[in-house]
């Protein structure tokens, strides 16, 4: 039987999502999401559901095991939400960062078991490259992109690299690169009038130049393990553009790593084409803040924790009718 189409997104986060304790509701009240976990600690060769349920905290926000964490808390709930209210599929499907490799199980580019090892060796690789090229990220909150694109290029020119990582929100930009530039890019963020300017505590340059050895070795992995056209449109990070075949799938994260998340652009698109509601499935609601900021005339829900379900399920009945 065919999937029935619902006229909605599903989006997916990204790490920084994640918290002790995560998953493990879902895992006690369905039983489809406790064989996801079981699954992931057998794949991973350790008990990443025990880390994720009970810390503790400093080992959980770990790259190597925070990103899998994030991952595998996704598709418990998808899996969940496809058990317990038949087989659906949303017109769109969208993930932050890391949560576009979430996107490709929700899309049926990749299975689970393919998708966990490539994540596994997704954030191996960004910590490797953390320690080989050690960098910063910082968030920069009320100035318009263009101002911090023009920080950055001036910085970049004159201190060290530092560019646009993040374009989360309007009036929320994330920046990353060595640690002088990122340095220097908050200082004079700060001139130019930002409302606030911090350095994140991270230890990797995520989607920065500094990231090249990770994204040369990932693309290895990725075109081993090889992509299926997805069955629902995947919009790319790097395209903020719904991607419909496997290559276009594959030129997307092969320039993930050390390009720009677009994520305000990629929710603009959607909007555009008549997406009037989200769908974030993972932990937390971290995509829904951001999407309120984007656009406040459309309707955002969450699934991650059992208590979610009864909502979701009569949003979708509403949609389906």
């Amino acid at each position: 039987m065919s999937a029935r189409e619902l006229a909605l997104a599903v989006v997916l986060p990204g790490q920084g999502s994640q918290y002790v304790g995560m998953g493990h509701a879902l895992a006690q009240a369905f039983p489809e999401a406790r064989r996801i976990f079981e699954e992931a600690d057998r794949i991973l060769g350790y008990a990443l559901s025990q880390l994720m349920w009970h810390g503790p905290e400093d080992k959980l926000n770990q790259t190597v095991h925070t990103q899998p964490a994030v991952f595998v808390h996704a598709v418990a709930a998808w899996t969940v939400l496809q058990h317990r209210l038949g087989t659906w599929r949303p017109r769109w499907t969208a993930g932050h960062s890391l949560g576009e490799l979430s996107a490709l199980v929700v899309s049926g580019a990749l299975d689970f078991a393919q998708a966990l090892r490539l994540v596994q060796e997704r954030a191996r690789l960004m910590a490797q490259a953390g320690r080989q090229n050690p960098g910063r990220m910082a968030a920069i909150l009320g100035l318009p992109i263009e101002k911090v694109e023009a920080i950055v290029q001036r910085v970049s020119q004159r201190v060290g690299l530092v560019q646009v990582a993040n374009d989360n929100c309007p009036g929320q930009v994330v920046v990353s690169g060595t640690p002088e530039g990122v340095t220097h890019a908050v200082n004079e963020a700060k001139q130019e009038g930002a409302r606030r300017a911090v350095v994140l505590k991270v230890s990797v340059a995520a989607h920065s130049l500094l990231m090249a050895p990770a994204q040369e070795a990932f693309n290895a992995v990725l075109a081993q393990i090889g992509l299926r056209d997805p069955e629902t449109p995947v919009v790319g990070n790097v395209a903020a553009r719904p991607l419909h075949k496997a290559d276009a799938l594959f030129a997307d994260l092969s320039a993930q790593l050390t390009g720009r998340v677009r994520w305000r652009e990629s929710i603009e698109y959607l909007v555009e084409r008549g997406t009037r509601v989200f769908l974030e499935v993972g932990p937390g609601n971290v995509l829904s803040n951001l999407i309120k900021r984007i656009r406040r005339d459309v309707r955002r829900l969450a699934f991650g924790e059992p208590e979610d379900l009864a909502t979701v399920e009569q949003v979708l009945r509403d949609l389906a009718a």
